[in-house]
């Protein structure tokens, strides 16, 4: 399913994309309530990738009305799907006594080809919303420079278009241990700075780098993508 296709069948049923108002997306929320778990909606964050709609099961079904149905599926079902997400639009409330969503054992950045970065792990992110739930483990990150979500992507890379194919080229330190908290904070009109153990990997699925700092690009301009070379300051980036 395409995005533009996934698009239009979300503008014909009971959520809708982001509303823009001034330049700033409004919160758009909501829960679809079920017996044994509930699924929450984020439009702030979701960029209709689509990997919930395309699951084969009828918890999300285009053009029904509620579209998402927590009940139709076992609650082990639910979470699978809602873990797809890879931006943390999704998110879900177990009322069977099953586990909720886990941290994953180790950090990740994806690189994407000609678009954001996906980020998974313990996550602690600057500049997200209390009632973010899905970012404290999923998370996709403005690497074009043009979103109005920023830190987070909003699909901006597209009209922009944003050009890297995802090699990368340096390697890292390496780690010394896996988890633990990965922060990931804002150079005023500059790169996201990252804390913590993390790898990342190469749009190819290469895995390219690991370490625990590093300062990824996030205007765009760097010759060095993802990390950051300063360019930002050249191209007059500005966001906080």
């Amino acid at each position: 399913m395409s995005s533009e296709r996934f698009r239009s069948k979300l503008e014909t049923e009971s959520v809708s994309v982001p509303v823009v108002q001034e330049g700033r997306i409004m919160s758009k929320k909501v829960t679809y309530k079920g017996a044994n778990a509930d699924v929450q909606w984020d439009g702030r964050l979701c960029i209709h990738i689509g990997e919930c709609g395309r699951a084969k099961n009828e918890l999300f079904v285009g053009g029904r009305d509620p579209w998402c149905q927590p009940d139709s599926v076992s609650s082990d079902e639910v979470a699978e799907v809602v873990n797809r997400c890879p931006t943390g639009a999704l998110s879900f409330t177990r009322k069977d006594g099953g586990a909720a969503e886990a941290v994953a054992p180790e950090n990740v950045v994806r690189v994407m080809y000609n678009g954001p970065l996906y980020v998974r792990g313990d996550l602690e992110i600057d500049g997200a919303a209390e009632d973010m739930n899905g970012v404290r483990f999923r998370a996709a990150l403005c690497r074009c420079g043009q979103s109005k979500n920023k830190p987070f992507c909003d699909n901006s890379h597209e009209e922009a278009g944003f050009k890297d194919y995802g090699a990368v080229g340096e390697t890292g330190d390496g780690l010394e241990s896996e988890g633990g908290t990965l922060r990931v904070s804002r150079a005023p009109n500059g790169p996201l700075l990252l804390n913590g153990n993390f790898t990342i990997i190469a749009a190819s699925g290469r895995k390219a780098w690991s370490g625990t700092r590093a300062a990824l690009c996030r205007c765009g301009n760097s010759k060095n993508k993802p990390f950051c070379d300063g360019a930002h300051k050249d191209a007059g980036f500005q966001a906080e």
